[in-house]
Order: structure tokens, then sequence, then C-alpha cells
């Protein structure tokens, strides 16, 4: 839309200000209200296993720090869609119609997409030295409001 006028705001931070706004956010799943985060730096700083961001109605995100020679561990999710994006790390995605059947692979680094349909087996493992960072977007939402695992292990237990 072309404004005659255009809208003018009265904070002009400089660039550490910016930088000390955006570390005061504290990271916790701010549920079902209006938010807006830096998602790669949010991603890049998470030090936990899993740690949801926002649980929705129809949609959940959560960030994940995968320890080198880790994996998220083989799941299906029978009637959620998922989306993940590597911020930073190598890896190694599988998928497949069954969990002994995983005929897709795909090694993935930063910046890449993946697609997981409701139903389908799939596993992200660590291939890299340092971990790997990314996050995923689950429709509806798969995780209790609020989860935190600060390890693998922690997950596993929850589950």
């Amino acid at each position: 839309m072309y404004y005659r006028n255009p809208p003018h705001y009265h904070w002009h931070p400089s660039p550490n200000d910016w930088r000390n706004y955006q570390w005061q956010q504290q990271i916790h799943d701010h549920g079902n209200s209006p938010y807006v985060v830096d998602i790669e730096q949010a991603t890049e700083n998470n030090r936990f296993f899993r740690t949801a961001i926002w649980t929705g109605k129809h949609l959940q995100v959560t960030l994940m720090s995968i320890r080198p020679g880790e994996d998220i561990g083989l799941e299906r999710h029978p009637n959620v869609d998922q989306f993940l994006r590597i911020e930073s790390g190598h890896g190694l995605v599988q998928m497949g119609p069954r969990k002994d059947n995983l005929q897709y692979q795909q090694y993935v680094q930063d910046d890449y997409a993946i697609f997981v349909p409701a139903g389908t087996w799939h596993n992200v493992i660590n291939a890299g030295r340092t971990p790997l960072k990314l996050y995923t977007i689950y429709a509806p939402p798969e995780h209790p409001y609020g989860t935190v695992h600060r390890t693998k292990q922690d997950a596993m237990a929850a589950e």
C-alpha cells in the first residue's frame, strides 16, 4: 500500500539498543498471544533439546538443539504435519512409510527446510561436530504448552 504520508515511529534504536532489546526477550512459551521474535537468534541461543516458544490452537513452534551424534528420535505423528528449518549445523534426515523402511535420506545444513507429512516416520540425526540448531513447526500442536526438555533423556521420560 502506498502512503502519501507514511507512518512515523519514534523509536529508532541503534544497533546496540536493538541487540540489548532482543537479548532481554525471554525464551518461553508465549501461548496463544501475539508474539514477534528473531527466530534465527532464538534458535541459535537455545541450549535445550526442546523449548516450546509459541503454542496456539492450531500451530506450535519449538526450538531444538541436538548434540553431536544425537538425534531427535525416530517418530511418527499420525495427525500432525511438521516443518523443520536448520539454522546451523549438519544433519541427516531420514523419512519413510514404516520405521523399518526409511527410504528417503537427505543430508541437510544451514538454511535447509524439511517437510514431514502427517503419518510419516522420520528422524533427524546430528552428523556434525557442533550442536544442530533448528526450529520446528507442528500443525496442530504436538507438545503441551510450556514444554521445555533440557536433554533428550528428559524428552524421552516425558513421553
